[in-house]
């Protein structure tokens, strides 16, 4: 079976082509960074007007790459949700509509099981059953994963999600935006031990996240000191090294919880180094594994919702003509496989 996958939940525009025998053939990836850069954050109009502007030559593009006419195709996956509500309707409209056009079924993609499982587009997969960090600006996420689509959230954000916290610490720094990727960057460059900042919601039971009240302590803390570059940096460290031992900390409790011994993490915070190194760490010492996305699929992209969309599509899933978007959809509410 070979499918289109469309990504369209923010501010990347992306699509895939994915074929369940050669692999992915093709994927293309639009960013809207510069788009958004000068008012600090997603503008949700400027994001859908971008995604109608780029969707469809970049959908011809990856078929060209992939050497595939539109008559090679046997479904086309779409992001049905959770997302902006404009955005999601770009990619629902022109992927359902595709899909009728050349008469192929269609099924709308979770987001989040998307980035759940991107690591399963490169070898070795990880086996099930797995806990699964999902870790991006929109979300925090702990999930017991049994299989697709039976999924049991073990805690989640209950504010700012852990990109989220690292965009508007970077913001209160002054960084350019996007500000998460900036942040860890100025981070190389701090020393371990100048500054201590909480790790909020380690001291207590369960397996919930909470990054506000360490925004908080961050922004006390930049307003506390001058602004030299070196100390940027180090509290840069600070606050990252924070994140990263909350992250690891809740991972462990979680591992503990469900008694296993496969760690998947994913999302665009995957991507950090620091947070890779110490999980890397941490499962030796388990005697455990733990598996990410490359680099490359740890933001939004489309192959992963073209993964996501190949399992559903040849377990008979698919939406009917009228196309629906969720911009809220719990995780845990998705049909098994």
């Amino acid at each position: 079976m070979r499918i289109l996958g469309i990504e369209t939940s923010c501010d990347e525009t992306g699509i895939a082509i994915l074929d369940d025998n050669e692999g992915l053939l093709s994927h293309e990836l639009y960013s809207q960074v510069k788009l958004h850069a000068d008012y600090g954050g997603v503008v949700p109009e400027l994001a859908s007007r971008d995604h109608v502007r780029k969707i469809v030559p970049l959908i011809k593009k990856a078929l060209a790459d992939a050497n595939t006419e539109a008559e090679q195709l046997d479904g086309v996956a779409y992001t049905q949700g959770p997302g902006l509500i404009g955005a999601l309707l770009v990619g629902a409209s022109v992927g359902r509509s595709l899909a009728y056009a050349w008469d192929v079924p269609a099924v709308g993609v979770h987001h989040m099981e998307g980035h759940l499982l991107a690591p399963m587009l490169d070898d070795p997969k990880p086996d099930f059953p797995f806990v699964a960090l999902l870790v991006s600006g929109g979300h925090s996420m702990m999930v017991r994963v049994d299989g697709i689509g039976q999924y049991e959230v073990l805690g989640e954000s209950v504010d700012d999600a852990a990109g989220e916290a690292f965009d508007k610490t970077a913001k209160m720094m002054g960084l350019d935006y996007p500000g998460g990727p900036m942040l860890a960057r100025l981070a190389e460059k701090g020393r371990a031990g100048i500054y201590t900042l909480p790790r909020p919601m380690t001291d207590r039971p369960g397996l919930d996240f909470s990054f506000s009240g360490l925004k908080t302590a961050a922004a006390n803390l930049i307003r506390e000191q001058d602004n030299e570059e070196q100390t940027r940096a180090d509290i840069a460290y600070a606050f990252q090294e924070a994140v990263v031992d909350t992250l690891a900390i809740k991972c462990k409790r979680a591992l503990k919880y469900t008694g296993l011994k496969n760690l998947v993490i994913a999302g665009g915070v995957s991507a950090n180094t620091m947070l890779r190194s110490r999980l890397e760490e941490m499962m030796k010492k388990l005697n455990g594994e733990v598996y990410y996305p490359r680099l490359e699929f740890c933001t939004d992209n489309g192959a992963m919702i073209a993964y996501a969309g190949l399992q559903r599509l040849k377990a008979g899933q698919y939406e009917p003509l009228v196309s629906k978007a969720k911009p809220r959809w719990p995780l845990d509410s998705l049909l098994a496989l």
